[in-house]
């Protein structure tokens, strides 16, 4: 098992550029492996998670050509080929390894297809609830069958003519939304999902970027069946949740400034910049392109952060967040309410539970709720060892409180980190030692054979 240690920051580098978003990329390869043609994806997030996505598509039909590695990091640029909204039946199960985004989008590329077909994932994977995807596929006309009365994983779906619904999510979920929407492109007529809260939309940009038609009416989102992706290079900004880790570092570092380069600034992904800018921390944005997915550079200037409330409707906005703004609550004045969150019990692991503890391990006082937590700020964190439970934010959030403990922390079990942020090690490195601890990257042209053969080997 491995173990990341962390103790008292060296210093703030002057700029910094994190990998590839993480919910583009998935989507980047499955558009890519559903579009007639070839789509290069340049700044790709060659994460564990990220990685199942281009094998399921591969394993689909698709052709993956890796064209760009980068030392630490991985391939963050490669062409994958389609033959269109016609895919083949795998040769055998499909490993989603970690990835919630993965089996439940892909669910809804499988809803309209004639082949039945088996996915299934880790042991963190096979806990989390899939019925909530489950339920608006087989409503579609699909056939979905899981564990137990949660639906998880392994999941067979024996997908076939699908039909066109309107769908009212019970639970704010983009993941779910996208899956709709991809089996309602495999339908005849209009299908709508009503979202009682906005969540990301990145399923709705690529929707444009690769040529296809949708509507959003206030609340509504909605796509025609028959529309068949066309393929189209894409560039991948780097991932704001990465970012947010040393976006937290900075802004509890009172004269410390940092500035995190060609960052997604989606609005829809941006609230951990509003979250810090109401708890005192000086938040720059500037967009430097605004085709597609918008990007630019955040700089962050820190200072003493003050206490927050957290909730409503800017939750699914700051999701992936929370775990990382609970430490910057820990070093905040006053009390921290973070609420509405419950949907955090069912990530990779219990967040909710994951946090309380270990933040109560570095001495902090912390109050559980069904929903969410109270963190009482303004205590000396103290080095501690620490679990993970198996969730890379879980472990990076904490990796990042250690830089403000006495002592030194150590998480166990820092494995999980690569299913989110490869080079996270890497980074950290330059808040331990300074620019010592640096080395530059080399990126290689070439592709090492090997990586070109496990990548298509699914195709055998």
């Amino acid at each position: 098992m491995a173990s990341l240690k962390s103790k008292k920051l060296k210093s703030i580098p002057a700029e910094i550029t994190v990998p590839g978003d993480k919910s583009i990329s998935h989507r980047s390869a499955m558009f890519a492996g559903l579009a007639k043609g070839t789509t290069v994806i340049d700044g790709f997030l060659p994460s564990e998670d990220c990685l199942c996505t281009v094998h399921a598509m591969v394993a689909l039909g698709a052709t993956m050509e890796p064209l760009e590695e980068v030392e630490g990091v991985g391939l963050v640029k490669l062409a994958i080929t389609g033959n269109g909204m016609k895919l083949k039946a795998p040769e055998k199960p499909v490993d989603c390894g970690n990835s919630g985004t993965t089996i439940r989008l892909i669910s809804g590329i499988l809803a309209g297809q004639d082949f039945k077909t088996e996915l299934f994932g880790d042991a963190s994977l096979s806990k989390r609830p899939m019925k909530r995807v489950a339920d608006p596929l087989s409503q579609m006309g699909a056939k979905i069958s899981g564990q137990g009365e949660k639906i998880c994983a392994p999941l067979t779906i024996e997908g076939g003519p699908l039909k066109s619904i309107y769908y009212k999510l019970p639970v704010a979920s983009a993941q779910v939304k996208s899956a709709i929407l991809l089996a309602g492109l495999q339908a005849p007529g209009k299908t709508t999902v009503v979202e009682p809260v906005a969540t990301r939309n990145h399923t709705e940009r690529l929707f444009t970027h690769f040529g296809i038609k949708w509507l959003r009416e206030d609340d509504c989102v909605s796509v025609y069946g028959g529309q068949e992706p066309k393929a189209n290079d894409i560039v991948v900004p780097g991932d704001i949740s990465s970012a947010a880790f040393w976006m937290v570092a900075a802004a509890a570092t009172p004269g410390a400034q940092i500035t995190i380069k060609n960052v997604g600034l989606n609005p829809t992904r941006t609230g951990i910049i509003t979250v810090l800018l109401r708890m005192g921390a000086l938040v720059t944005s500037s967009e430097t392109h605004t085709e597609g997915e918008p990007r630019g550079n955040i700089t962050v200037r820190g200072g003493d952060l003050n206490a927050t409330v957290i909730g409503g409707a800017e939750i699914p906005n700051v999701i992936d967040e929370l775990p990382i703004l609970a430490v910057a609550a820990a070093l905040a004045r006053g009390k921290t309410l973070i609420r509405d969150a419950s949907e955090l019990r069912v990530k990779e692991t219990d967040r909710i539970a994951a946090v309380v503890s270990n933040l109560r391990l570095m001495g902090v006082t912390v109050t559980e709720h069904p929903d969410g937590m109270e963190i009482e700020g303004g205590a000396k964190l103290q080095g501690a060892t620490l679990p993970c439970y198996g969730d890379h934010r879980i472990a990076m959030a904490f990796l990042v409180a250690g830089l403000f403990a006495e002592g030194t922390t150590t998480l166990e079990g820092t494995e999980c980190i690569s299913t989110s942020y490869p080079g996270f090690e890497r980074h950290l490195d330059l808040f331990l030692n300074g620019d010592a601890g640096a080395r530059p990257i080399p990126v290689m042209s070439t592709v090492p054979q090997p990586l070109v053969d496990k990548m298509n080997r699914d195709k055998a």
